[in-house]
């Protein structure tokens, strides 16, 4: 009988399944097979984290970059200091009530916190006539009136934006009583530089997903709904984490 016939022919040992069976491994060779097993699962683990660990961090840092980039803005009016730990932008329409009824709010909390807090504005012509609003706002900028005739003009929206909807004589009776050389003031409006600011505002408010005003980012964190108490709450935050 040949040796292959011999190895094919079962013994009485491997009829029986509880048996022991001279084919399974010994306890050192299972010990051997179990540590390779463990050592090849754990390069296996440390791989896949590193992989999920490297996207991740990768799709937030692009994400976070892109915020930033539509939200810092050389060319905004700001007020407080630029080194403030808390950076609130607000995309506003001049004729939007609810911007109206927050920014004096918002101002308030600039002046409680002087050293801690900037404001950035973003101008987006939501409502009918708006954009002229902005035009004005802009070249108010060249005589160095800007924050004067914002206030100027959203303490008094009521009578130049009858149902939101802006009426140019109207704006310039409003900011009257400020001084501005309204001849500038209309050259200015029609400047490219102005043109160009508007776009690059509208453009942002489109990345940053802004479909109405008042909106609102605290360093670059949104609001997780709207409202006065809910910008408060994430302003506070941002504050206690300056702290």
């Amino acid at each position: 009988m040949s040796r292959k016939s011999k190895r094919n022919q079962p013994t009485p040992d491997s009829q029986n399944p509880h048996s022991s069976d001279s084919r399974q491994p010994s306890g050192s060779g299972r010990r051997g097979i179990l540590i390779g097993l463990a050592a090849m699962l754990l390069v296996a683990v440390a791989m896949a984290t590193l992989v999920y660990r490297g996207g991740g961090n990768s799709s937030s840092d692009a994400g976070a970059t892109a915020r930033s980039a539509a939200l810092t803005s050389a060319h905004s009016p700001t007020l407080g200091p630029a080194d403030a730990k808390v950076h609130i932008v607000e995309f506003l329409d001049p004729a939007c009530e609810t911007c109206a009824q927050f920014f004096p709010t918002v101002k308030q909390w600039l002046a409680e916190n002087p050293d801690k807090i900037r404001l950035s504005v973003r101008h987006i012509a939501f409502h009918s006539g708006s954009d002229y609003v902005v035009r004005v706002l802009e070249a108010s900028r060249k005589q160095d009136q800007y924050w004067q005739t914002l206030e100027a003009v959203l303490a008094s929206q009521a009578q130049w934006a009858p149902n939101h909807t802006a009426q140019p004589e109207l704006v310039m009776q409003a900011i009257a009583g400020l001084g501005l050389n309204r001849e500038q003031l209309l050259a200015d409006m029609n400047a490219s530089e102005v043109t160009q600011r508007m776009e690059q505002d509208r453009n942002d408010a489109i990345a940053m997903k802004v479909t109405a005003t008042p909106e609102y980012f605290v360093n670059g964190r949104p609001l997780p709904s709207f409202g006065e108490q809910q910008l408060l709450n994430l302003v506070n935050e941002e504050l206690q984490r300056a702290d």
